[in-house]
């Protein structure tokens, strides 16, 4: 059977989310996984989600770049495409390789957004999945981009924000938001 890609975005709360409650659900067939995260510093937040999926025997996780250059300003974003050429070549010659049934490429979407991963990069890498492997792209990011790749996914999700607590000052929440 071939496996599908899919798309999470929007710029509501819940992409993520979604991604790991694919994960759940994977994992409950005793199917095997692959979670990669980019721009998210587990040590620093203390997300949820990985701190359970950690427990999994059928679950890999890896964090990468955690600076984002949306947030970090500062921070050189040559240094970021630099981390990130490394992990496009990782997943091909690695994870691709270990027969995963799932692979969630955790905000992903952003890194193509903020200009730090070409498109045709994505692209490619998409192009390369194993036939086997059901794959994830989550991420805001805009039409432009979603348009591009609309012709090589099967699935694609839009999370729309109606409202959000940040837009009154509420800060990120632990359990809800991380």
């Amino acid at each position: 059977m071939n496996r599908l890609i899919h798309i999470y975005t929007g710029d509501g709360k819940g992409k993520t989310t979604a991604a790991a409650g694919l994960t759940i659900r994977f994992l409950g067939h005793n199917f095997k996984v692959c979670f990669i995260t980019f721009f998210k510093d587990p040590k620093k937040y203390g997300y949820g989600e990985f701190k359970i999926l950690k427990n999994f025997k059928n679950v890999e996780l890896y964090h990468f770049v955690k600076k984002c250059p949306y947030f970090d300003k500062n921070y050189p974003k040559e240094k970021i495409k630099k981390e990130i050429r490394f992990v496009v070549e990782f997943i091909k010659t690695k994870i691709f390789n270990k027969n995963f049934d799932l692979i969630i490429l955790d905000e992903i979407l952003v890194c193509v957004r903020e200009k730090v991963l070409d498109i045709n990069e994505l692209i490619n890498l998409i192009k390369l999945k194993p036939k086997l492997t059901e794959l994830v792209l989550t991420g805001q990011a805009n039409k432009t981009i979603i348009d591009k790749l609309k012709p090589y996914v099967d699935y694609i999700s839009e999370i729309k924000k109606i409202s959000h607590p940040y837009d009154k000052g509420i800060k990120r929440r632990k359990g809800v938001e991380y």
